[in-house]
């Protein structure tokens, strides 16, 4: 009968349906191991680059000639531009908020957590323009014009973070008087008489130079990491 017939070619539908989340409306992560196996692989990639970049926090030098020796080297930003390339934006800003946490469980902070808040602000703008440059151009030259200028916003956010917050807080809590700390800048250049000329002249400038350096070494290291990154080993 010509009723039976339509019933069971609605059920056939059905039966095939059911067996398919797109069809059935399923996208979410439960749903999809696909996507399930991508985040979990993301979450990975994050908590090993955080462990990486926590490692480089201790391998800092400092360049007296150039800048006061309280003031150091390090490349511990390198992982969280890796994992705003290889990952996407926020990823870079977890692996700069997580080597921090890290810093502070195992060695603990001198600074009220001051030096870890700067640390974090600074390698988060740095990981958040060059990643979010590169996703709205996913090409050599935008991922070398999104770290350029992630590394120049990080030089740049660092002038009045210093300013406020940081070296103040050196005063309270190393009681070291602003006049011994602009004096140490003064040793390399005279001119440098107050402290906003001291981080125009030298920290933004180091700062900027620290950026493109973890720019170059990511430029060589990110093509033979790339299949770790982007899961294809």
């Amino acid at each position: 009968m010509v009723w039976i017939d339509k019933i069971n070619k609605i059920n056939r539908k059905t039966d095939v349906n059911a067996g398919n989340p797109a069809r059935t409306g399923d996208t979410g992560a439960a749903g999809n191991p696909a996507r399930m196996g991508d985040k979990t692989h993301k979450l990975t990639v994050t908590a090993l680059l955080s462990a990486v970049a926590f490692v480089l926090m201790f391998i800092e030098f400092p360049i007296p000639a150039l800048i006061p020796s309280f003031v150091k080297m390090d490349l511990s930003d390198l992982p969280e531009l890796l994992a705003a390339f290889g990952l996407g934006p926020l990823y870079g800003v977890a692996v700069a908020f997580l080597k921090n946490l890290l810093h502070i469980l195992f060695k603990g902070t001198s600074s009220a957590f001051v030096g870890e808040l700067c640390n974090f602000t600074l390698g988060g703008v740095f990981a958040l323009t060059a990643g979010g440059i590169y996703r709205l151009k996913k090409t050599r030259s935008g991922a070398l014009l999104g770290s350029v200028a992630g590394a120049l916003c990080m030089a740049l956010i660092s002038i009045p973070f210093n300013y406020f917050i940081v070296y103040p807080a050196y005063e309270v809590f190393y009681h070291l008087p602003m006049s011994v700390i602009i004096s140490m800048y003064q040793a390399i250049l005279p001119a440098a008489d107050n402290l906003i000329k001291c981080l125009i002249i030298f920290n933004m400038p180091f700062t900027f130079v620290k950026g493109l350096f973890c720019v170059i070494l990511c430029f060589l290291v990110y093509k033979p990491l790339s299949p770790i990154l982007h899961n294809k080993i």
